[in-house]
């Protein structure tokens, strides 16, 4: 009875062991590259015709109250500031237009095979606080984060379409960099360090947008000529979409107004 009792123990562990040996361990998932063919080169385009896209952005409306970041949980971040710094997302000019709103073409350009750009886009951290406050960059641009702050930071985008990651940088690292492969608009950006600091990206598959500047303008140069969608994002009052035909060599003007609810 006791050999047996033996044996059934031995046959009980060897199963657990069996068992334990055919489980992995899970990491979060990472991004690859798609398999297929190689990538197309970029679609000659005659720079002699290409058209030049002008215009603000506006809000009609009684003007949001904007609130203060409130950055008392860590001293350094207030040091770095000689006053109440207020939320940027919101934000209306005394003339009524519209800082960080993200235009670009949304369709129109699918045609076109457009060469990645070289130079990377930049998104700095100063005072604790993202800048600039919304950017873009291409689908496999190189997105270089740097700082200048002398507390960590933690910065953690979260897309819908493209990889989730979240890394720490201590002060004075070396500039982070990372990419996305895949079209989205728009990844919000927020530091799990710092609750208030928030950034948007905007990811494009061609190089046809901007943000628009402290006075509400923006500039999209480049265009070919032809039929396009544009779309002008904002993070509180929404978006809007115009249609545009450009000739070779044009200049136009497109203006984008938004009205409170």
């Amino acid at each position: 009875m006791k050999h047996r009792k033996f044996y059934l123990s031995l046959i009980f562990a060897a199963a657990i062991a069996f068992v334990s040996c055919g489980e992995k361990e899970t990491t979060a998932p990472t991004e690859t590259a798609e398999p297929g063919a190689p990538a197309a080169p970029p679609t000659p385009i005659d720079q002699a015709t290409v058209a030049t896209l002008t215009g603000k952005v506006s809000f009609e409306g009684a003007k949001p109250r904007l609130s203060r970041l409130m950055m008392d949980q860590d001293p350094v971040c207030v040091q770095k500031h000689s006053g109440p710094v207020l939320a940027e997302d919101g934000a209306v000019n005394d003339n009524g237009t519209l800082p960080n709103a993200f235009v670009y073409v949304k369709s129109g350009a699918e045609k076109y095979t457009f060469a990645v750009p070289s130079t990377p886009a930049e998104l700095d951290q100063d005072g604790c606080v993202y800048r600039p406050h919304v950017l873009g960059v291409q689908v496999g641009q190189t997105l270089q984060i740097m700082t200048k702050d002398p507390t960590t930071h933690n910065i953690h985008p979260m897309p819908k379409n493209n990889r989730e990651w979240n890394i720490s940088q201590a002060p004075n690292a070396a500039p982070l960099e990372q990419k996305f492969s895949r079209e989205e608009i728009m990844i919000p950006v927020k530091c799990n360090q710092h609750p208030w600091m928030k950034a948007y990206i905007g990811v494009t598959k061609n190089p046809f947008f901007a943000v628009t500047s402290s006075d509400g303008t923006f500039t999209i140069k480049g265009l070919p000529p032809g039929d396009y969608t544009i779309e002008a994002w904002t993070a509180t009052f929404g978006t809007q979409e115009q249609k545009v035909t450009v000739g070779a060599k044009e200049s136009k003007t497109m203006d984008f107004k938004f009205k409170s609810s």
